[in-house]
Parts: C-alpha cells; sequence; structure tokens
C-alpha cells in the first residue's frame, strides 16, 4: 500500500477472497484500511459504511468513498444487487440486529465475506467454566460484542437465512489459517476468530 501502515492478516485473506474489478461494499469499514487495501491489490469498486463520524472521517480524508451511517437501519439506502461482494469485518457481533443486517447484504451483493470472534475457542470455554467470568481483554460491559457466538452459532444462522457457505477460515496469534469447505467442529474449537465466504442461494 502506498500507506506506510501495517497490513493486517485478516485484511489479506478477505482481500483474496474479492474478484478484481468487484463492486464492493465494506460495512463497518472503521478508518478505511480495508477499502484501501482492495482497491490498491483488486482495483474494485469499493464504497465503505461505518458507524464512528471520527473514523469517517479517517476514511474521506484518505480519499475513499465512505458514508457515515448505522447499519442496522442504513443499509436500506443500498439497491438490490448493487455490489457484488458485501463485508461485514468484524462487526456483525456488534450489531442490534445481527439476522437484519445479514439478510439486508444478502439483497444488496450475491456474496459476502463475514469475520468475527469465536467465542466456542476451547480457551474461552474453559476459562468460563473455571472463573465464572466472560473471558475477553476487557472488562464484559465494555466488550463492544452484543451478541457474543460461536462458529457453529453463526453459520446455523447463515443456513437458516438460506446462505450457502462457500469457505471458511480459521486466524489464530494473527495468521489466518486456509480456507476450506468442511472442519466446522475443529474450527469451532480452535479458533481465536472466523472468516466466512457466503453466497446467497441459488446464484
Amino acid at each position: 500500500m502506498s500507506e506506510t501502515r501495517s497490513i493486517r492478516a485478516d485484511h489479506l485473506a478477505i482481500a483474496s477472497r474479492v474478484p478484481a474489478g468487484a463492486r464492493v461494499l465494506d460495512v463497518g469499514c472503521g478508518n478505511g484500511d480495508l477499502l484501501a487495501l482492495l482497491k490498491e491489490q483488486k482495483q474494485v469498486n469499493a464504497r465503505g459504511l461505518e458507524l464512528s463520524p471520527h473514523e469517517a472521517g479517517i476514511a474521506l480524508a484518505r480519499g475513499l468513498s465512505v458514508i457515515q451511517g448505522d447499519a442496522d437501519s442504513d443499509l436500506e439506502v443500498f439497491p438490490d444487487d448493487g455490489f457484488d461482494v458485501a463485508i461485514l469485518s468484524k462487526a456483525i457481533q456488534q450489531m442490534r440486529r445481527p439476522a437484519f443486517v445479514l439478510q439486508e447484504l444478502a439483497r444488496i451483493a450475491p456474496e459476502m465475506i463475514v469475520s468475527f470472534r469465536n467465542f466456542g475457542l476451547w480457551q474461552r470455554r474453559f476459562s468460563l467454566v473455571t472463573t465464572g467470568r466472560m473471558p475477553g481483554h476487557r472488562d464484559w460491559h465494555d466488550d463492544g460484542a452484543l451478541h457474543p457466538s460461536t462458529a457453529r452459532d453463526m453459520i446455523d444462522l447463515t443456513h437458516a437465512m438460506g446462505l450457502e457457505m462457500v469457505a471458511m477460515a480459521p486466524m489464530r496469534n494473527g495468521k489466518v489459517g486456509e480456507f476450506r469447505s468442511t472442519g466446522l467442529s475443529r474450527l469451532n474449537w480452535g479458533a481465536d476468530e472466523v472468516i466466512l465466504h457466503l453466497r446467497r442461494s441459488g446464484h
């Protein structure tokens, strides 16, 4: 990238699933790091939606096409099939209505890439059982996750919504594993974070 910023491993993994020249919507895009990476590596037509006015302002100052808005209520402004790929990176557990947001993304784009923290990781289960406290790096009330979920929970939700799981990849210790279409049990037990590549059914 032209800016002196370190590139996150999950951003590189997400970029690997995006076709060159695609129309991309990044929901919860933050300061635009992933958008900038996609524009540079894949020459995509990229747009972002970000709740934080401060973060959206940073992205705009970088010359990125970002609007400030709330995914729980503002996705309806985007037309059906207005994009080829919709991305929701580390944001779905912070949404008030995660199922609604996924449904809207499936309307907006035939393919979706969703990443999230996996509360099924065995260390988190062990910590909860042995300490009686929610695991995490911060106090539970500042954690940000309104809907803590496991990888299996998330895939069950996508199946219930009629979405096809194309591939999934685990992330652990800052490294992303290989994308596979099988191996949910191992991923649910051993992944710190998960990246899902989803597709609208019948597409």
